[in-house]
Formats: structure tokens, C-alpha cells, sequence
């Protein structure tokens, strides 16, 4: 499993990342590249502290179930997973903009560690380890960027 707290790890993150174009197509659903790149930071702003969305009902439900099924072991996030609302970019930024947020961002996991994870409960799985974090992250920049063939 690829943490991105490992340096060897976070590095092939951020190399499938700028293999990335602005005219990138996505292989399933209908986000454009743009959108996707801005959509990849919000729940790490979350996970930096950087965000706090409020959680849902249905998530002191599912939740931690959920959480079970998608962090543990090597399984891949499903392409038709919902998306939190908070999540969701309807706007058209700018792609080398948000390319390169995107990177500083994931760039933080291995450069600054644990510690920077903040203690911010997830708006939907709930409590949340630096482990729990880095595994989420892992697995949803890996989600999209397959969506878009990188």
C-alpha cells in the first residue's frame, strides 16, 4: 500500500500528477481535470486543518463502517463512491493553479509528516489516525488519477 508519507511514494503521486494536461479526459463520470485537481485538495485541506466540514446524520450511521471497508487492505475506491457536497467543484479554475496546489499539498505529507494531520474529524468516516489520513489521501488522488489515465 503507498503511503504519502513515504518520500518514494509521494514522489510517483506527484509525477502522475504532471503527467496531467488541461485537455486531460476523464475515463469515467463527467468532472473535468480542472475540477478534479481542485476537488483533490479539499479533503486534504481537511486533513491539514485547513477545513472543517460539518458532518453528516447518515454519517454517525455509516461511517465508521464505511471507513472499515475503504481503509483497510489494497482495494481501490470504486468508481461511482458519492462525493460529500463540500467536496463537490462546480467552478472552472485555473488548471496549472490548482495542479500546483495540488502537488504542495501532497508534497506536505512527506515533508512536514504527522504531525501536520490534524486531529479534525472526517466529514463523513469521523475519527481519523495521521495512518487513517494518509491511507484516504493515498487511495483518492490514486482514484482520480485513474479516472484521468495517469
Amino acid at each position: 500500500m503507498i503511503s504519502l508519507f513515504n518520500h518514494s511514494d509521494n514522489t510517483e503521486i506527484i509525477t502522475r500528477v504532471n503527467k496531467l494536461k488541461a485537455d486531460s479526459k476523464a475515463l469515467w463520470d463527467k468532472m473535468q481535470v480542472h475540477q478534479m485537481l481542485a476537488h483533490l485538495q479539499q479533503p486534504l485541506k481537511v486533513a491539514f486543518g485547513e477545513a472543517k466540514p460539518k458532518r453528516s446524520f447518515i454519517s454517525f450511521i455509516f461511517g465508521g463502517i464505511a471507513k472499515k471497508r475503504l481503509l483497510n487492505g489494497d482495494t481501490q475506491l470504486p468508481q461511482k463512491i458519492p462525493t460529500d457536497k463540500t467536496f463537490l467543484i462546480t467552478t472552472h479554475p485555473d488548471f496549472e493553479v490548482e495542479k500546483n496546489k495540488l502537488i504542495s499539498y501532497v508534497k506536505r505529507f512527506a515533508e512536514q509528516g504527522k504531525k501536520a494531520i490534524s486531529k479534525n474529524e472526517h466529514p463523513f468516516f469521523g475519527k481519523m489516525t495521521p495512518e487513517d489520513w494518509d491511507r484516504l489521501q493515498a487511495k483518492h488522488l490514486d482514484h482520480h488519477l485513474r479516472q484521468f489515465g495517469v
